[in-house]
């Protein structure tokens, strides 16, 4: 049995008072390529030369990879995802860490998931993605109070006009999200 552990009112108050934003606004979904669309797992659309190419060809950089993971995560393609995170170059870099806890979560593993959120804030605590998608696993994990912390965190850091706060806040409201 899962233990929830509740919202003080005060808190809970707080946070519906919030503004709302649409989570997905202002583009942050990314839009399906060629590489969540036509490629094999662990191969990612090479603009150049027009082809499917591995995830690991040295004519990819991490930031290649990160957008091609990004894109095969939010369309379901948590294996493939995982498999082009697998060839990043710097394991270290936040944006590689949060994906890896983005499809942890979206896997059903929190735990895991909580470990590479954590790991992606102590290498860039200003990391406001990083801050939203744990809030967001905080909340799976009936920890209200968590995820309103990093709401206020996002906040301090990032602004109520991001989508990092935007997203949390839907998902502290009860909104469902696909994040």
């Amino acid at each position: 049995m899962r233990s929830v552990t509740l919202l003080p009112a005060s808190l809970l108050a707080a946070s519906l008072a919030l503004p709302a934003f649409a989570a997905g606004g202002g583009g942050s979904e990314p839009k399906p390529t060629e590489t969540s669309t036509t490629c094999e797992d662990g191969m990612v659309y090479d603009e150049k030369t027009k082809t499917c190419i591995k995830s690991s060809a040295s004519i990819l950089n991490d930031d290649i990879r990160y957008v091609a993971a990004r894109e095969l995560a939010y369309s379901g393609r948590y294996d493939s995802a995982m498999m082009v995170l697998d060839s990043a170059e710097n394991q270290d870099d936040p944006r590689i860490l949060n994906y890896r806890g983005f499809v942890h979560r979206k896997q059903g593993d929190l735990t895991l998931a909580m470990q590479f959120y954590n790991r992606a804030l102590a290498q860039d605590p200003d990391y406001i993605l990083a801050r939203s998608y744990m809030g967001q696993g905080l909340i799976a994990q009936g920890d209200l109070t968590g995820a309103l912390v990093q709401l206020r965190e996002i906040e301090a850091r990032g602004g109520r006009d991001t989508w990092a706060y935007a997203a949390l806040d839907q998902a502290l409201r009860g909104i469902p999200t696909d994040y």
